[in-house]
């Protein structure tokens, strides 16, 4: 029997919630409503829909605003606008920013079912994962990220406790939302906590509750996370930080099933799928004692590396033209593109905070910029950049035979000897940089601007 289509109804007008909620149950479909955009968007990253239904006129996050929101998480899910004030702009605008249609009210039942028929018809068969440039909102087509989208795709339906590791700004929390969106409990809920983020003496009652009265300021029952959780998947990030004494009642609960909250004596049963994450070298914390053995590898029943942004640069274009895309609409802008050179900086970069560090690269740069293109001015990045010092063999002997050199500025001319040394000069920067422009003008004391001007001059 074929699972029923999920399908989020967003309304502000509860009215029309039910009615349209009540509608879709009785012809076969499992409808969800939510009050406003803002629910929406709460829901929507819990649980997986395949359509969703929204009102455009609503007070905190208008339907324009949700359909952009869900396009930027997921391009496949299909969205059908609904107003009782239509206009042609807003048409316009809601076809442009890739909603399916836009029906205005009041609507006849057989119309919207058939819409509702119709979006759902469209969703094509995703992809296999070596076809995309992105993937369940991760971003990439390296070889590296096509693994973990294959990887995604294949431990998702089972239920193997998953420990993903990589440095901080990699995605981590991407692709635990991934792995959760391909379960087969993906309508259910997908709860995150950052442990480090908590007091230590505040995490056990985050992750298991606790009782009215068990502490000083518990004034009522608390649920937990894991209890959140139920039938769902828990994502645990930088769980490293946790303390011997929390790893133990983890632990507790990956081998039983159950735990109690802090001061209470009910046994709480649970069915939870375990992701986290850590940028440690967990193995070496358990070397070294400070990380529990056997929930390392209760955790770790199937591990999956982030690789580094400076391990996967061919990905840098495709990051860039979709934070491109982000930040313009966000600040109402036409930046859509970047230019070769200002491309050529990024490339050259390391990127020490990742992803996250592009991303926050390309937001100032769009914010910055005044023209519909960014140029290498508009990039901000850190006093860190690849490069080196010249070596002691390769500063000895710069200078020799200066002399005969200035003796023969006054055979060629002052003009022509400048030349020639900005010359030699530009093409030993770029010898030593491996012909990085940004680098090489790093190494010159030069701004980006200034080296790109001379190498063309002398058609560099």
């Amino acid at each position: 029997m074929a699972e029923k289509a999920k399908i989020l109804v967003v309304d502000d007008e509860p009215s029309m919630r039910e009615f349209l909620t009540i509608l879709l149950d009785k012809n076969g479909y499992t409808a969800r409503a939510a009050a406003s955009g803002a629910e929406a968007l709460i829901l929507l990253k819990q649980r997986h829909f395949d359509l969703v239904i929204s009102d455009i006129r609503m007070p905190d996050l208008s339907g324009l605003a949700l359909l952009e929101n869900i396009k930027q998480q997921d391009l496949s899910v299909p969205v059908v606008l609904i107003t009782a004030y239509a206009s042609p702009e807003d048409a316009v605008l809601a076809m442009k920013n890739g909603a399916y249609d836009y029906i205005t009210k009041p609507f006849k039942v057989d119309d919207i079912l058939s819409v509702v028929k119709s979006a759902l018809g469209s969703r094509q068969e995703k992809p296999p994962a070596k076809d995309r440039d992105s993937f369940a909102g991760i971003i990439g087509s390296s070889p590296e990220m096509l693994k973990i989208y294959d990887l995604i795709q294949r431990i998702g339906p089972t239920q193997a406790n998953v420990l993903i590791y990589g440095e901080s700004g990699t995605g981590k929390e991407l692709v635990a939302q991934a792995i959760h969106q391909h379960s087969k409990v993906a309508e259910n809920a997908f709860v995150p906590i950052t442990c480090s983020a908590i007091p230590e003496n505040l995490i056990e009652s985050e992750l298991f509750g606790h009782a009215k009265g068990s502490f000083t300021g518990a004034i009522a029952n608390k649920t937990g996370l894991f209890e959140l959780a139920n039938n769902g998947s828990a994502f645990l990030d930088e769980i490293g930080e946790l303390s011997p004494l929390i790893q133990t009642k983890l632990l507790r609960v990956l081998q039983e099933r159950e735990f109690k909250k802090v001061g209470g004596t009910e046994t709480i049963k649970v069915k939870v799928r375990i992701i986290s994450a850590t940028n440690k070298n967990l193995e070496e914390e358990v070397m070294a004692g400070r990380f529990r053995e056997d929930l390392f590898y209760r955790l770790a029943v199937v591990p999956i590396r982030m690789p580094p942004l400076r391990e996967r640069k061919g990905d840098v274009p495709l990051l860039v033209d979709h934070f491109l895309k982000k930040y313009s609409a966000l600040f109402g802008k036409e930046v859509q593109q970047i230019s070769s050179y200002a491309l050529e900086v990024l490339m050259d970069y390391d990127f020490p905070g990742n992803v996250r560090e592009l991303e926050n690269i390309v937001e100032r740069g769009v914010a910055l910029e005044s023209s519909n293109i960014i140029l290498p001015e508009s990039l901000t990045l850190s006093g860190h950049r690849p490069g080196r010092a010249p070596a002691p063999e390769e500063q000895a002997g710069e200078h020799d035979g200066f002399e005969a050199m200035g003796e023969a500025a006054f055979d060629i001319g002052f003009e022509q000897y400048i030349t020639d040394i900005e010359k030699k000069l530009i093409q030993t920067a770029l010898a030593r940089t491996k012909n990085s422009r940004m680098k090489a003008a790093d190494l010159l004391k030069m701004s980006f601007r200034s080296f790109r001007y001379k190498a063309k001059k002398y058609n560099i």
